[in-house]
């Protein structure tokens, strides 16, 4: 059958940060009196994630009140600093992660999206993101060539849970087989195959290793996989 519509990815797929989140919330720290590398952050940002529950306290997970615990986690309880110095680095933290200057899009982006929705396919995203992305994106000019856009934070169901693909499905008003799903994440993304979505995989950084989804390496070879797939 037909692809009728195209699934995609934000982090990773269609924008990114430089420097990277790590060290964004590194150079918070330091400002604040931590010593802390970029490498170290990193990893107290993985081990956070791992410890605090999807629900906390009835917040889901990348909501604002989610967060704040998080920024705390971080920065007082591992990094050891006092509560005016963590309270001040969330409000900096939200501010930067809301401002589109945080982020890049990725070449070829806008003209994926434009040509995809001119091909008659209903175009929209499917992301794990705070409560910010229609704002961000509309701020980085992609809302404009979206139909529909799901996020985590705001369904309160994440990828790769089947529900949050099967939100997507009913905005595009499809079936299953009759979307294209593109991301960068094997588990996260690839879930959606499990419903009968086709999914190919973006390596932006060629950082991807060998697995059973098929890849390409930017958005003008996804374009490129798409057309293949049209009648």
């Amino acid at each position: 059958m037909s692809p009728r519509a195209l699934l995609l990815d934000v982090g990773n797929t269609l924008i990114y940060e430089r420097p990277s989140r790590a060290a964004i919330y590194a150079a918070e720290a330091r400002l604040r009196g931590a010593e802390v590398t970029d490498e170290t952050m990193g990893g107290h940002m993985a081990r956070a994630h791992r410890e605090l529950p999807r629900v906390l306290d009835g917040h889901y997970r990348y909501s604002d009140p989610w967060f704040e615990r998080f920024i705390e986690r971080i920065f007082g309880q591992y990094l050891g600093l006092a509560p005016d110095a963590w309270a001040g680095a969330v409000e900096a933290l939200f501010a930067r992660f809301e401002d589109p200057d945080t982020f890049h899009v990725f070449p070829g982006a806008v003209e994926l999206l434009t040509w995809a929705r001119k091909e008659g396919l209903a175009v929209g995203v499917v992301s794990n993101w705070s409560s910010r992305l229609p704002k961000l994106l509309d701020g980085l000019g992609l809302a404009e060539h979206l139909d529909f856009l799901v996020c985590s934070a705001i369904e309160r169901t994440e990828k790769p849970e089947r529900r949050i693909f099967e939100l997507a499905l009913a905005h595009a008003d499809v079936e299953a087989r009759e979307a294209l799903h593109a991301g960068d994440h094997p588990v996260r993304d690839g879930a959606a195959a499990n419903l009968g979505i086709d999914v190919v995989l973006v390596d932006h950084f060629g950082s991807l290793g060998p697995g059973s989804l098929p890849k390409v390496g930017d958005l003008m070879a996804l374009r490129e996989w798409i057309e293949a797939r049209l009648p």
